[in-house]
């Protein structure tokens, strides 16, 4: 299974199993999605189900908010994270503040679908990770699948939760092959151990799972055994595992995508300074993304872009 077919076979599990679940957003619908990811859904559930929307993201995201308050279990696909900008004041002011402004009496049982990073040579409007600003707002949580079966098991945990979800997929996962598994719901708030590992712990989340594996496998032809966490969960955070792992190898290095100033990468880093300082052996390290608008071409968004041999140099420098 891709990870595509594991985010349609989830939407298709949750549809079939709950007639309150419907998805909506741009070309989901008779195109099958930007990403093809819906390929196939408007057949099966039909125009009420699989609904086409205006290219208006503060539009369709109020009505998802409307219709999740209304007692709807919708899934609303914002084409790229950053077109959800467009929809900041409702995805912030309302989806999130709902629960809390009206004490406890509504909720907002939303799921937002959002395609995000680089790689892809489709420039600085449609390839940047701004995942660490939805991780910092109260009332949602935020994850961010790197695997076929956490696109699946995430996806389908957050169409238990009571309150608003964001999703991130990398868009250069969407043809990775994987295993998914049966069907069972995740927890968000909880990091994977990816790769277990002696002497200095890589902590990374989504699209840059894969670069950070190969930079473990090429550290471990050196000497460096490395441990690889997988955050997936961004909010609520697993500072417990991070921790954990810290206390193991006594060095961090956090890789991600976004740009170095003010990014997620920072609050890891100082989560580990607050909660683990007294097990490090060197300073936090941050691998991040170029402090530049995405490239369009190709080598410049490559060099703009974290890489195995960046990580590499990042984690010798630490000994």
């Amino acid at each position: 299974m891709t990870y595509r077919e594991a985010v349609r076979e989830a939407m298709r599990e949750a549809m079939r199993a709950d007639p309150r679940v419907f998805l909506m957003g741009e070309d989901v619908g008779k195109y099958g999605g930007a990403f093809s990811v819906s390929h196939g859904m408007l057949a099966e559930f039909g125009p009420k189900r699989i609904r086409d929307t205006p290219l208006s993201e503060s539009t369709f995201v109020g009505a998802g908010i409307g219709a999740a308050l209304g007692g709807m279990r919708p899934i609303v696909e914002i084409m790229t994270i950053n077109f959800s900008l467009l929809a900041l004041d409702q995805i912030v002011n309302n989806a999130a503040t709902l629960r809390h402004m009206s004490g406890g009496q509504f909720g907002v049982p939303l799921v937002l679908r959002m395609a995000t990073g680089g790689g892809r040579q489709l420039a600085a409007q449609h390839s940047h990770s701004l995942e660490g600003w939805y991780a910092h707002i109260p009332g949602i949580k935020a994850a961010a699948p790197a695997t076929v079966a956490d696109a699946r098991g995430l996806l389908l945990a957050a169409l238990k939760e009571p309150d608003p979800v964001v999703l991130f997929e990398h868009a250069t996962l969407y043809p990775l092959e994987g295993e998914s598994e049966d069907g069972t719901p995740m927890q968000f708030g909880r990091a994977a151990l990816r790769r277990a590992g002696r002497d200095v712990s890589l902590i990374t989340y989504g699209g840059a799972l894969g670069k950070t594996l190969r930079a473990a496998a090429l550290l471990a032809e050196q000497g460096i055994e490395a441990e690889v966490i997988d955050l997936r969960s961004l909010r609520p955070l697993d500072t417990e595992t991070i921790f954990t792992s810290v206390a193991h190898t006594h060095r961090a290095v956090i890789v991600e995508e976004a740009w170095k100033t003010g990014g997620f990468a920072a609050e890891v880093s100082a989560c580990i300074m607050e909660g683990a300082f007294d097990a490090l052996d060197a300073p936090v390290v941050r691998v991040c993304g170029a402090e530049v608008p995405m490239p369009y071409a190709p080598q410049l968004e490559q060099a703009a872009l974290p890489q195995p041999e960046a990580i590499v140099k990042a984690v010798q420098g630490l000994f």
